[in-house]
């Protein structure tokens, strides 16, 4: 299986300290100070459970997400990746996670935000390349093993998925210890030099 159309969800800690509609201005503020980047935001704010507050961009979508229940920050990839499984993964998970990291640093919120380092949602957003059944599960465990070994550097991690033909193939990937965002994002840093030190020796 190629991947493509891969969606990360990292979950918020403490979803009710900031408002929904705090993230229209924010994201507005980012349109503003790229020059095109990204092109407009969504307000779904109305619904309950829904898809929250969308930034729309070229390459990949990013949004306050609420689907589940559960508020977190979904980076939806769009446009076709380069590069093996693995390379794909990594690319994905260290643009949602620079996402996360982005939103916990924006002044407006004053440090009101963090997100839920030790847990994150991987979806296939295409259900013909990737039925939600065991198939799937076993073509993409391999990789996703990889990657979360990178990501907790090492400690112990559990795969989830429900298997149900109506939904998006899932899996959730745990650690049972906290994780901040900065060290996820610098086990994958340290992962990929020494990827690059093993091509070159």
């Amino acid at each position: 299986m190629e991947l493509q159309k891969i969606n990360v969800k990292v979950f918020v800690a403490e979803p009710d300290q900031v408002p929904l509609t705090a993230f229209i201005d924010i994201f507005h503020s980012w349109i503003q100070a790229t020059d095109g980047v990204y092109y407009d935001v969504a307000d779904y704010s109305h619904m309950r459970a829904g898809p929250g507050i969308l930034l729309i961009a070229h390459e990949a979508n990013v949004s306050i997400d609420e689907t589940g229940g559960r508020r977190g920050l979904l980076y939806n990839r769009k446009q076709t990746l380069q590069g093996s499984n693995a390379e794909k993964l990594r690319s994905v998970f260290r643009s949602a996670l620079e996402y996360c990291r982005r939103i916990e640093a924006e002044p407006t919120l004053r440090g009101k935000i963090k997100f839920l380092g030790n847990e994150a949602l991987f979806v296939i957003n295409d259900r013909l390349l990737a039925p939600n059944g065991d198939e799937t599960f076993y073509a993409v465990r391999a990789d996703l093993e990889d990657l979360a070994r990178s990501l907790y550097g090492g400690a112990a991690f559990t795969l989830d998925y429900e298997i149900d033909p109506g939904k998006r193939f899932s899996v959730t990937i745990r650690a049972p210890v906290a994780f901040d965002i900065g060290t996820l994002l610098k086990n994958l840093e340290e992962q990929s030099k020494e990827a690059g030190r093993r091509l070159v020796s």
